[in-house]
């Protein structure tokens, strides 16, 4: 579906908002993501959909105002900020040698499984993980947290289909949980599934209408 980024849906209020972000070779006058709502941002290749996200999440120098149920992110410490609204980058970082180091907390068997790994998972060295494995452990970090926004860069773009799937239901339930989600994808396949609503980004503007 697709309709206006300058609010959320009308009969909810908006969870993530962003007024006046301004950073180098982005700007983004309105952008608001509700609770149980996910957020497609689509665009060509370098128009800025990762610079939005990056932006957001307050790893690259920005102006302007953005909130998280009304808390202003200048108002929070960064850590925290970070962890309630969360990115998952499209190429995550691994900084130690085996999974389990990078989780503060370990996922449930069941939640590895619904993914496609084992317990042993856990104990892997990293340079034995594929892109498309290292994709969904890096969801499953996120996951874990429990953020209340994750802001997901083209986080199936290494997957096969039954992995698609398998990871979008996790996604669904998040939402269902009343999390937002502010995602940039080029499968017009998984935002008619997620039934996101659509924002474009186009030479470094957020446009206020994706058609």
């Amino acid at each position: 579906m697709s309709s206006s980024p300058g609010a959320a849906d009308s009969t909810r209020s908006a969870l993530l908002e962003v007024r006046g972000l301004v950073r180098e070779h982005l700007q983004c006058a309105h952008l608001a993501v509700a609770g149980g709502e996910c957020v497609a941002v689509t665009g060509p290749s370098g128009a800025g959909k990762t610079l939005l996200l990056r932006a957001i999440a307050d790893l690259d120098p920005n102006t302007g105002e953005v909130t998280l149920a009304g808390q202003a992110r200048r108002r929070m410490p960064a850590p925290r900020w970070r962890r309630q609204v969360m990115l998952v980058p499209a190429e995550p970082g691994w900084w130690d040698v085996q999974v389990l180091a990078h989780f503060r907390t370990p996922p449930a068997p069941a939640l590895l499984e619904r993914l496609g790994f084992r317990d042993e998972t856990l104990d892997w060295a990293i340079d034995r993980l594929s892109t498309g494995e290292r994709q969904r452990l890096a969801l499953l970090r996120a996951l874990v947290e429990s953020p209340r926004v994750l802001l997901l860069d083209e986080p199936t773009g290494a997957l096969d289909q039954d992995s698609k799937l398998a990871v979008e239901s996790l996604l669904r339930e998040h939402l269902a949980g009343g999390g937002g989600i502010l995602m940039t994808t080029h499968e017009r396949a998984q935002i008619a599934r997620l039934e996101a609503r659509e924002v474009r980004v186009d030479a470094g503007r957020v446009m206020q209408d994706a058609a």
